[in-house]
């Protein structure tokens, strides 16, 4: 019996090894950290993962449960301190009233230059149903404000980072209850005021949600989003994001999952997203969700992938969310298996 342990240990081994190796090491360059964020939690499933760089370091954030959708979920937030991750703390919960209860999505931080820290989050019985939510923090995400219902007929960032121009803060926004349309919304005040742009497809020939926003300078911005069709979609604005041009289709593949694209301060646009071709019979574009690559581009139309995150057959490694913080590093966090969230520091040449 002891042999045949050692012989199952050893099967295992060689299995480990034959994956990490399964990724070149070329093909992992730069990527100075890599870790999950937590190894144990009080929930068994979670998903929708967002960052921040505060004054005082690093915060994550992400929604855990029984499984998506499950009235229990709610919004977790972690901090890195001193190199490690805080264990898991609740920063939302999805009680609209004293007696119901509905799940929470989709975080996203923002840290207001030089003030709060604010928490974007959407609360429902689905996602069709769900409704935009907001709280503050005033101590660098420790504690929490009472949470703020976004008005009726917005719903704040779904996914990926707000973008600042000029003191107009631009939320990259969609709904999906008649088909996956992109709009963007806007706040001069830090939520609490908002105006919204109309929707830039119809959700029928062409679709998308959770655009990402891409800064190309001289007013110009790009954003890339999810879609049903198979491949990554964009609308571009020439008036720093106050109008946007209709959704067209890219030469780029998506399986109907998350992406998100940040552009970093050498100019260079950063994309993380899988590289997967949904199969043609697939009406939703669903596609496999793994690998996981990093692709560069100068104009945001030519992509060339640079790193693999991850590669393993059969299972899911999605909806990444990045940012670059002041010292010129690269931080992705995304979901691992539906399990973790794992964390990634990465140094751009």
């Amino acid at each position: 019996m002891k042999k045949l342990f050692l012989f199952i240990g050893f099967v295992l081994s060689l299995q480990a090894i034959g994956q990490k190796s399964s990724i070149p090491a070329a093909l992992r360059k730069g990527i100075i950290k890599d870790v999950f964020i937590y190894d144990t939690a009080p929930f068994p499933s979670c998903h929708a993962s967002t960052i921040v760089e505060t004054p005082k370091g690093l915060v994550a954030a992400w929604f855990g449960g029984k499984y998506e959708g499950s009235d229990d979920v709610s919004i977790y937030t972690s901090h890195l301190q001193n190199g490690k991750w805080s264990a898991p703390a609740i920063a939302a919960e999805g009680w609209i009233n004293d007696s119901i209860r509905h799940a929470c999505y989709n975080p996203v931080l923002y840290q207001v230059p030089g003030k709060e820290l604010i928490l974007f989050y959407k609360i429902g019985p689905n996602v069709h149903g769900w409704t935009g939510w907001l709280k503050r923090s005033f101590d660098n995400g420790k504690t929490w404000s009472k949470a703020e219902a976004i008005p009726d007929g917005f719903l704040g960032p779904i996914r990926n980072n707000p973008y600042l121009a000029n003191g107009l803060l631009i939320l990259p926004s969609s709904t999906e209850k008649t088909g996956w349309k992109v709009h963007f919304e806007y706040t001069r005040d830090n939520g609490k005021t908002w105006s919204k742009s109309p929707d830039l497809n119809d959700g029928k020939t062409i679709t998308g949600i959770q655009p990402a926003i891409l800064n190309h300078g001289n007013n110009t911005l790009q954003a890339i989003c999810r879609s049903q069709d198979g491949s990554i979609n964009e609308t571009w604005s020439y008036d720093n994001g106050r109008t946007w041009t209709a959704l067209t289709k890219t030469k780029l593949p998506n399986n109907n999952s998350g992406i998100d694209a940040i552009t970093l301060k050498n100019g260079t646009h950063l994309l993380v997203y899988n590289n997967v071709k949904p199969s043609s019979d697939n009406n939703e574009g669903i596609g496999v969700r793994t690998p996981l690559n990093v692709a560069v581009s100068k104009d945001g139309k030519n992509w060339k992938d640079i790193l693999i995150l991850e590669n393993e057959p059969g299972v899911e490694f999605s909806y990444p969310y990045l940012i670059q913080t002041k010292d010129g590093l690269v931080h992705i966090v995304y979901t691992w298996k539906r399990k973790k969230i794992k964390y990634i520091a990465l140094k751009i040449p």
